[in-house]
Formats: C-alpha cells, sequence, structure tokens
C-alpha cells in the first residue's frame, strides 16, 4: 500500500506540475491580450444599441467564477459594462459583451466583472476649460459612444464646474444641458461657499484624452486624490454613473450598511445607498440612513474625504489595489461632488462637519456642525418595547434604583401609546403615566418617548383615540393644514404602520408642518399631561408595512425604473423601490418620493428640532432619529437600529459608531446586549463594559426574537443576578465619573467639529498599524478603550501605539516604544482601557443621576508622557441652555503639567458659574516616581498628609480648589 501510495502522488505531482505550467501560460497569455483589449482606443465600435436591445434578450453567462486568491487581471481600473441591475438579473455573454462596444475579459475572479467598458464609452472635452463668473475652471463635455443606456437617451452634453470652496474644498459638478434633473434644494442641504482661496492645497485638472475626466492633485505631496478619467461617465434622467481612482485602498465611510469592518473590503464590494426599514444583519444590505460620503487615507497620513450631493437611490462599487477606485451609479439627481482635502484625518472631517481648524474664513462650508448635547443625555438611558402597561414599566425602573444603577432617563416605546396613535397614551394600561412622569422628574431624571411617523387614519380606531384622548384630531389636523403626503393623482396617499391605516406628514413642506408639528407635541405634553424630555421619532425611513400604498403604485418608471442598485428587496414585484416603504411617484414640496425619500428622516429631524425650539426656545432639543442624510447631524442624534444579541454585533457596533461619527453624529451607540434574542449573560455583560464608552448608552431590546418569535426577557442591569448587577453598577459609576471628560469631548465635536469616538487610524493616521483597527477605539485624544468581544475570553489581544499609556486606579503602564501587540488580562469583571500619555482627564464623583454627580467634588488624571508632561481642558455649562456657548456662558479651564514639577489650572473663560461650591478635591499623576520632598498650591506648603505615592502614581487627595479660579500646584520631586 505504501509503495502504490507513493506511485499515485508521484503521478499526481506530475499531472499537477504540467497543470501548473499550462495555467502559468494561460495566466501570460491573458494578460497580454488584456492589455491590449484595454488599451485598443481606435477600435471602431460594433454596436449603438443599449443593454436592453442588445440581441433581444440578455442571458447568464456560464462562465466558471472561483472564490479565493486569483491573479491580477487588470492593468488599470476598470468599469463593468453590465452592472448587476435588480430590475433584471440575467447577465450578457461574450458575444453580447462585444456588442455593447465592450472588451470581454477572461478570468476566475469570483466578483470582477468580465464585460469591461473601453475608453471609447464616455465623454470628450471638444472646446476649451474657461474660468466662470463664480467657478474656478468650467467646460461643456460631448458623449461619445452609445447613445442609449437601459433603453433610455444618453445626455449629449453636460456642463462641468469646478468651484473652490476655500483653500482646502472644491465643488465639481455636473449638470445635462437642458435637463431638469432634481437638485437637493437648498432649504435641505446647504453648503455655504467661503471665502476666496488664498492658498490652494490642491490643483485641478480637465483630462481630454483618452477620455475627459477631472483630475484633483495635492499639491504638497503630489498625490491624485480625485481621478474621473475612467470610462463610463454617463447621464441620463435615471442611470447616472461615474468612476475615480483613488490614491489608496484605505477607504472608510458609505452608510448605513452593517459593515464587517470599518476599513472597507475593496474586493469588489457593492453598497447600495437607500433609506429601507430594514435591521442590521450580516447580510449585506442598505439600512435606515443614507450618507453618500467616504474618507480615503493616503499613505502620509494626510487623508481626503470626497461626498456626492445626491438623494436618489445609488449604489458604490469599490475594486482593490493596484488600482483602486470607485464606481457610482445613481438613478437620479445630479452629480455634485464636494472634495475636502486634510493634513489628517481630523482636519478632513472638519471641512466636511462646517469646522474648519483655521482661521472664521473657512466655516459654514459644508454639511454643519453638530449641536451641543443635553447634559444628562451622557447618562445611560433604560428602555424596552414590551413594558406592556405602566407597572411594568415601574418595576424595571424602581429596581433599578434599589439596585443602585446609575441613570439618568426612562423612556418608553411604542406600548404607551393608544393603539399607537401618536402624541397619545394609552388611558387603561397606562393609566398613571403623567403623575409617574411626575415622579421621575423629581428624582432627577428624565423621561423620553417615540413617535412614529404614520398617523393613524383608521376610522375606527381614530374614533376610539379620540374617545381616549378627548381634543385629539390629529389626522383632521393634517388634512385640513394640507401636510400629508400626496399620491400621484393628489390624494393623500395610504399606507400602513402600527395604527393600522396610516398617512404621513411631509415634512419637506416645513414652514407648514413645524406648525402642525408643534401642535401635537404641545398637545402631548398640555392636553396628555406628558411633558417628555426629548422625542424618538422612529420608522421615519419612511416605513409602511404594506409596498407603496393601500392601494398599491402604478407601474411606471418612478415606481419601477429601469435600472435599480443594489437595494434590500430592489428585486420585489419585477424590480421596484416601494417595498415597504411609499410609492416612487407620491409627491412632496421638495420634489417626487423618487428623490427625496431618502431624506424623509433628514426632514422629519429639521422639523422636529424647529417644533421644539420654538416650544421651547432656550432649551436644547433632544431628537433621536433612526433615519438619517447628511445634515441631519445638526439635528438629531441616532442609534444603530434593531440590532441582534450576538457577540458579531458587538464588534459590529464599533464599526457602526466609527463610521456615525465621520458622518458628523458624535451622539451615537447601539442597543446594549442587542434588540433582538434572548440574551446570553457573558454577551450581556460584556456589552454593558463597552457601552461604558458608548456616546449614547442606553439598553433597549425588543418584545420577540425574530428567530423564533419567542418573547424576550428583560436585559436591564437589575434584571440579572448579584455579581452582574455589581459588575455593571461599577462600570456605570465609571462613565459616570468621567462624564465630564467626556461632555468637553462633545463641546470639541460642537465648536472644532472633532470626532468624539475615534478610531486608531484616525488618531495615529501615520502607523499602517493602525489602518485597520477596528476592535479598539479612542473616546477623545485621551482614553483608548480594549473590549472583550469574544465568548469564553479571558484576555483581549490589543494593540498599543507608541507612547506612555496607563490602566487607572493601577500601577500599570505600558510604554510601547513603538506601537506593539499587547495580551491584556481581562476577566469577567474588567473592561481594559488606557488613559494616553500627555493627557489630563477631568473627573467627578459619580452619583444616582447627571442631576446630583454635577454637584459632587472633582479631580484630575494626569498621565505624563516622554517628557514628564501633559494637558487637558474642561468644559462645563448649565448642560441645557441652547445658547450657552453663543452666550458667553460657560466655564473653560486649561489644565498643563509641565516636566514633572508644577501643575497650572488657568480659567479661560469664567462667565458660568458651577452649582454649590464645586471644588477640585483630588490630582492623580501616573508615571512619576519620585516622591517630593514638598509641595505648594498656589504657594502655600500642603502638609504631607494630603501626599500619597504608590509606585508610579502621585496622588493629592482631600484638597479643596474652587474650579472657576485659577490655581498652581508646584513640588520638589527631588
Amino acid at each position: 500500500m505504501a509503495a502504490t501510495g507513493r506511485s499515485n502522488s508521484g503521478r499526481h505531482t506530475c499531472f499537477m506540475c504540467i497543470l501548473f505550467m499550462m495555467s502559468a501560460a494561460a495566466i501570460v497569455m491573458s494578460a497580454l491580450v488584456l492589455n491590449r483589449m484595454l488599451n485598443d482606443d481606435d477600435e471602431t465600435p460594433r454596436s449603438t444599441l443599449s443593454p436592453d436591445t442588445v440581441a433581444g434578450q440578455k442571458v447568464d453567462s456560464s462562465t466558471p467564477r472561483v472564490p479565493g486568491p486569483v491573479p491580477e487581471f487588470r492593468t488599470e481600473a476598470v468599469v463593468d459594462c453590465d452592472p448587476p441591475n435588480q430590475r433584471d438579473p440575467s447577465r450578457v455573454d461574450q458575444e453580447q459583451c462585444g456588442q455593447r462596444q465592450c472588451k470581454w475579459i477572461q478570468h476566475s475572479h469570483e466578483r470582477a466583472p468580465m464585460c469591461v467598458l473601453t475608453k471609447s464609452v464616455g465623454y470628450s472635452l471638444p472646446g476649451n476649460v474657461q474660468a466662470g463668473p463664480r467657478s474656478l475652471s468650467e467646460a461643456r463635455i460631448v458623449r461619445k459612444g452609445p447613445t442609449k443606456i437601459y433603453d433610455r437617451p444618453v445626455y449629449k452634453e453636460v456642463d462641468v464646474s469646478v468651484d473652490e470652496y476655500g483653500d482646502n474644498a472644491l465643488r465639481i459638478f455636473f449638470r445635462p444641458v437642458n435637463s431638469s434633473a432634481f437638485e437637493i434644494p437648498d432649504e435641505a442641504l446647504k453648503i455655504n461657499r467661503p471665502s476666496p482661496a488664498t492658498n490652494k492645497k490642491y490643483k485641478v485638472e480637465f483630462v481630454r484624452e483618452p477620455t475627459f475626466g477631472i483630475k484633483v492633485t495635492r499639491k504638497s505631496s503630489n498625490t491624485v486624490i480625485f481621478d474621473s478619467s475612467l470610462p463610463g461617465l454617463t447621464f441620463s434622467d435615471q442611470f447616472l454613473q461615474i468612476s475615480t481612482r483613488l490614491p489608496t485602498d484605505n477607504v472608510y465611510g458609505f452608510g448605513e450598511h452593517n459593515h464587517r469592518r470599518y476599513r472597507h473590503d475593496m474586493n469588489w464590494k457593492t453598497w447600495g445607498m437607500f433609506s429601507r426599514d430594514f435591521a442590521p444583519s450580516d447580510e449585506p444590505w442598505n439600512l435606515y440612513s443614507v450618507h453618500p460620503v467616504y474618507m480615503n487615507l493616503e499613505t502620509d497620513g494626510r487623508a481626503n474625504m470626497v461626498f456626492l450631493k445626491n438623494s436618489n437611490a445609488m449604489e458604490v462599487t469599490l475594486q482593490p489595489s493596484p488600482y483602486p477606485a470607485i464606481t457610482y451609479r445613481t438613478i437620479g439627481g445630479v452629480l455634485d461632488f464636494y472634495v475636502f482635502l486634510g493634513e489628517n484625518p481630523n482636519h478632513a472631517l472638519q471641512q466636511y462637519i462646517q469646522a474648519s481648524i483655521s482661521t472664521g474664513a473657512d466655516r459654514n462650508n459644508a454639511i454643519g456642525r453638530p449641536p451641543m448635547p443635553p447634559y444628562w443625555s451622557l447618562g445611560f438611558h433604560i428602555c424596552r418595547w414590551g413594558y406592556g402597561d405602566l407597572p411594568e414599566m415601574k418595576k424595571v425602573h424602581e429596581r433599578n434604583i434599589l439596585a443602585e444603577i446609575p441613570f439618568d432617563t426612562q423612556w418608553g416605546d411604542i406600548d404607551y401609546m393608544y393603539k399607537k396613535f401618536d402624541f397619545t397614551y394609552d388611558k387603561t394600561t397606562f393609566a398613571g403615566l403623567p403623575q409617574f412622569v411626575e415622579q421621575v422628574h423629581n428624582r432627577g431624571k428624565k423621561f423620553v418617548v417615540i413617535v412614529d411617523s404614520g398617523i393613524g387614519a383608521n376610522k375606527t380606531l381614530y374614533a376610539e383615540a379620540r374617545s381616549n384622548s378627548p381634543g385629539y384630531s390629529m389626522y383632521d389636523d393634517a388634512v385640513q393644514s394640507n401636510v400629508l403626503v400626496k399620491n400621484a393623482t393628489g390624494d393623500i396617499l395610504i399606507g400602513k404602520v402600527w395604527p393600522g391605516q396610516s398617512v404621513f406628514p411631509d415634512f419637506t413642506n416645513v414652514d407648514k408642518i413645524t406648525d402642525f408639528w408643534a401642535r401635537w407635541i404641545n398637545f402631548f405634553v398640555k392636553n396628555e399631561s406628558i411633558p417628555a424630555d426629548g422625542l424618538w421619532i422612529d420608522m421615519d425611513e419612511p416605513a409602511s408595512f404594506i409596498p407603496g400604498s393601500e392601494n398599491g403604485c402604478q407601474r411606471n418608471d418612478w415606481n419601477n425604473p429601469p435600472f435599480i442598485p443594489k437595494i434590500k428587496d430592489g428585486e420585489k414585484d419585477g424590480g421596484s423601490l416601494y417595498y415597504k416603504t411609499l410609492c416612487m411617484d407620491a409627491q412632496q414640496k421638495w420634489g417626487r418620493h423618487y428623490d427625496v425619500h431618502s431624506m424623509y428622516g433628514h426632514s422629519e429631524s429639521m422639523v422636529t428640532y424647529r417644533a421644539l425650539t420654538k416650544l421651547y426656545p432656550n432649551k436644547r432639543p433632544f431628537i433621536v432619529t433612526r433615519s438619517s442624510f447628511a445634515g441631519t447631524s445638526q439635528y438629531a442624534s441616532t442609534w444603530l437600529g434593531d440590532n441582534d444579541g450576538q457577540w458579531s454585533h458587538m464588534h459590529d457596533s464599533i464599526v457602526g459608531m466609527l463610521e456615525y461619527q465621520m458622518f458628523g453624529f458624535p451622539m451615537v451607540g447601539a442597543d446594549i446586549c442587542g434588540f433582538f434574542g434572548a440574551d446570553q449573560r457573558e454577551m450581556c455583560l460584556r456589552w454593558y463594559q463597552l457601552a461604558t464608552f458608548y456616546p449614547f448608552a442606553r439598553s433597549h431590546n425588543g418584545i420577540y426574537s425574530p428567530h423564533n418569535s419567542s418573547f424576550v426577557p428583560d436585559q436591564d442591569p437589575a434584571f440579572w443576578d448579584p455579581d452582574f448587577v455589581r459588575i455593571v453598577r461599577n462600570h456605570l459609576l465609571l462613565r459616570y465619573k468621567f462624564l465630564p471628560y467626556m461632555y468637553t469631548c462633545f463641546k470639541e465635536a460642537h465648536v472644532d467639529g472633532k470626532m468624539v469616538l475615534r478610531s486608531l487610524m484616525f488618531e495615529f493616521p501615520t502607523d499602517p498599524n493602525t489602518w485597520a483597527i477596528d476592535q479598539q477605539f479612542m473616546f477623545g485624544s485621551s482614553i483608548l478603550v480594549s473590549p472583550v468581544l469574544e465568548e469564553n475570553k479571558k484576555t483581549v489581544d490589543a494593540y498599543i501605539p507608541k507612547g506612555r499609556w496607563y490602566t487607572y486606579n493601577g500601577d500599570n503602564e505600558v510604554n510601547s516604544l513603538n506601537g506593539q501587540n499587547y495580551t491584556l488580562d481581562a476577566p469577567l469583571h474588567v473592561l481594559n482601557f488606557h488613559a494616553k500619555g500627555g493627557s489630563i482627564i477631568p473627573m467627578q464623583d459619580p452619583g444616582n443621576s447627571t442631576h446630583y454627580s454635577r454637584m459632587n467634588p472633582m479631580g484630575l488624571w494626569c498621565a505624563l508622557d516622554e517628557s514628564n508632561s501633559a494637558s487637558g481642558s474642561l468644559f462645563m455649562d448649565d448642560g441645557e441652555s441652547i445658547d450657552s456657548i453663543a452666550r458667553k456662558n460657560y466655564l473653560e479651564l486649561r489644565f498643563t503639567l509641565q516636566k514633572g514639577r508644577q501643575l497650572d489650572i488657568n480659567v479661560m473663560h469664567g462667565r458660568y458659574i458651577p452649582p454649590g461650591n464645586l471644588s477640585l478635591t483630588s490630582v492623580e499623576i501616573s508615571g512619576l516616581s519620585v516622591f517630593p520632598t514638598s509641595v505648594y498650591i498656589d504657594g502655600i506648603k500642603m502638609d504631607a498628609s494630603h501626599i500619597r505615592l504608590k509606585r508610579k502614581i502621585l496622588q493629592f487627595v482631600d484638597i479643596s480648589l474652587a474650579v472657576n479660579k485659577n490655581h498652581t500646584i508646584t513640588w520638589n520631586p527631588f
């Protein structure tokens, strides 16, 4: 048997050698053929037929695709001539590919296209480039190649302009000549043009050959950051396509999806963008929000961001190195790009979210800075769908108080409503709710309620709701005020949501509907006696339980466009957009629903913000929305939707939060322990630890599991066993201790456009080891969080960037010389986090809510860097006034520790007076190992009883320094 085995092995080896040589020869020939095909620009086109009319019918290609590594088949970036279309999933074969003026490339890659466009398809620039009245340059380009796409005409001429938007930003705008294409109105998103550039960091080139494109180059490094001179530029009424080369494949952004990694998989992945009521899952589908923006990290640590101001359904296809590129396909509107250059990722983001770090000349040039959140919103929140009645809600509320769980806000999901009618509460199941809300307020806590987009219109249920809530006439008011979405014939569109038959407010009718919305918020406060502290607007994609409307949708090009991007359920009804939402030909003030669908949540957030500030002009609104668009962060916060109670979704939450930071939302979080599914104890415990450093920390779960329709048990902290409660309590107390630091980070987001949560790439962009890390993150610039994200793990593998790092309340210092991987102990009661050397972090003794913790003594944690220095800041205001910064009614301190021997506390601005006699009572210095011989506070020698040294931690305790005054602490370290 042994001899036979060797003989068979030898024959197999010989055969494999021959096969390998044949394969290698085939690869070489394929590469030669590919090179000729992709560079043969003079070949006469064989046909100008559109894709839908080539040879009558499309057929599936039988060419096998194999997974795994395959040889590179490109000599440059390529563009698919036959992109998958959910309207018609069949693909062209080699013969049909040639009939399209395209090239067939035989390869074995699993996802890459075989039929690719040639340089003979696109647009040419026959005339001159001129300076426009307000533009850097403008030109008119002319179509070359097929004159139809999907049997619809392609625009022959397109106007192109490039406008300066300051030194670090520019606009690239394409609009077909004589087109009525939709453009996002200024009322929805106005990107103001700043003062003229004085020192542009970029240069722009109009590329003529072999096909037209715009090339943007960073002057300082000569890096090309945007180059659209690729084949396939197309403009028709319902299909627009453009491709751009990238400097690297370090791409982050585009949303909303459940991306498994923060840095994109560039391996021919396609992502659709169209707001959809679809919960995060392992499937690569579009979710609730739309953010057509990405960041590209360049090899030297600089970064750029590119935003496409287009709200129509779209997709992007990514292709990998060595020729990284992006192809955009959208089914309407115009191509309106904004390119932002940054010296680092934070600087690029600041351009995008309207907060340049340079002088005021560059401000107000992008999507808008987020508002300051109410201080209490940084506390812990308790919610669930499934309380059932008020006694159940009170039981959960009370047991967490008895368990001494610090929390700030009790939430009400749709259970509290009468028959799910907005701005009502059920007088039977939730009898006594006004008194309970009053009790919540008396305890120094808050109450937030959900509001859905659909207004109940079922006559029987509406009559019952009016009986339950005297004076309730929301549907009648909406009809009489003429603020509802209409169908194609001008009648009110009727869908179906939680209250059954439902109509949908047209939030794009901003002025008129703000008054309407404010009336019903006020009705809830005054007539229903529920003075809610915030509104949670849900189902605002908008979602409907039936496709389109109760009468269906007309079959036309709006509801059933010729090309449907890769969006969830786009294949329904033979290819449509209206599944789980409204008919696309519905009418709104900003335009057809086809064009404005993905801005529904954006417009509702805008109107809700305006309504609340109209009712309460001096108070910061707290709004949480499920659906958003670029710019929504000016009005609302968000959360990551109906996630699953599984380990992988803990990691996904980090990715999602980091992406939303890049979309301009500092206040974001995921449902702790997951919305769906019965929870595992260990997973839920680790999730609460992770949420210690969520910007928005809320426990929320659903009423049932979609996997088996079983009831989902509670998962609030006090539901669990005593050990669980103790561990979670300690971590939430830790969160409350760091709230002054967190709030200061939010002030930096509001004023300077900085991220609150940051990837390691974002904070250390010149360290290539950080570029793909998404299982750790930074809170602000000072705290590195390394959570456990896997089951049965008692350690965590963490990357520690270069520098000195310190654990809290411990004596562990990690001195990472050049950035190293470490295995950190992580028993079940421990969350690993480290302070970065060079940081001073303000803290405050925690209370059971922010109402009480804000009055407690404060402290400083000083983490020394290599030069034994550190710095930090503290921002304080009343935590709720809408314009405290504009009115300069705040307190801002600057902390500086120099050379390990002097700490200066300087009041930079001091008009706000903190509550009580708020004082700084402790200072902890990590990394200073020498016991001082003497310590002086403001020139007065400190008694030795106030000085403690534990290995490398020096503490000054039981001191009393007024926080609104300057102080100096000096010591002799010898």
